[in-house]
């Protein structure tokens, strides 16, 4: 073989290589720079949601339902975030930065799961069937309440791993 196939050889491994490590290392730098823009979609779904049963309570069923349905899309949109995410994990991202994706991902589907209940109360409730609505409510209660447990889960990683996690990616 001619030190000129040996040279295209070396610079072709070279590249390859070069390629793989930034591709590793840009997968916790992802979860790093995608982490607000979540925590932000997340924040922004619990007021919408805490707005839209504050807005049923005064039988404002309009406006609730409005506000359920941007709750719903700051979940959903934070939600695809962290599937894609999951997705694209390489082998730098360890299993600490793992299981806290999972719980978010598990707290949120839930989050949905209310946001589902909540928007059929508010079509209950509209026309007068109150006692199915009621149950709806409830559920929508349950349903934010086994979030809510994922989400303590998600806030104990944080806390109990201090040194994995960046200032910014703390939601």
């Amino acid at each position: 073989m001619s030190s000129y196939s040996k040279l295209i050889i070396f610079i072709v491994v070279l590249v390859l290589i070069s390629a793989a490590l930034v591709f590793i290392e840009s997968s916790t730098d992802s979860i790093n720079k995608s982490m607000p823009e979540i925590s932000d979609g997340i924040v922004q779904g619990d007021a919408d949601y805490n707005e839209a049963v504050e807005l049923v309570n005064n039988k404002n069923f309009y406006e609730s339902m409005e506000k359920a349905e941007s709750a719903g899309d700051n979940y959903n949109k934070s939600l695809s975030k962290l599937h894609e995410i999951q997705r694209n994990f390489s082998a730098d991202v360890n299993k600490v930065h793992q299981e806290y994706i999972t719980t978010t991902i598990r707290e949120l589907e839930l989050k949905l799961e209310a946001v589902d209940s909540l928007k059929e109360a508010i079509e209950c409730f509209e026309v007068y069937s109150n006692y199915t609505g009621s149950n709806y409510g409830f559920e929508a209660n349950d349903y934010m309440n086994q979030a809510v447990e994922y989400q303590h889960q998600r806030d104990s990683i944080v806390s109990d791993n201090p040194n994995l996690f960046k200032q910014n990616f703390i939601m």
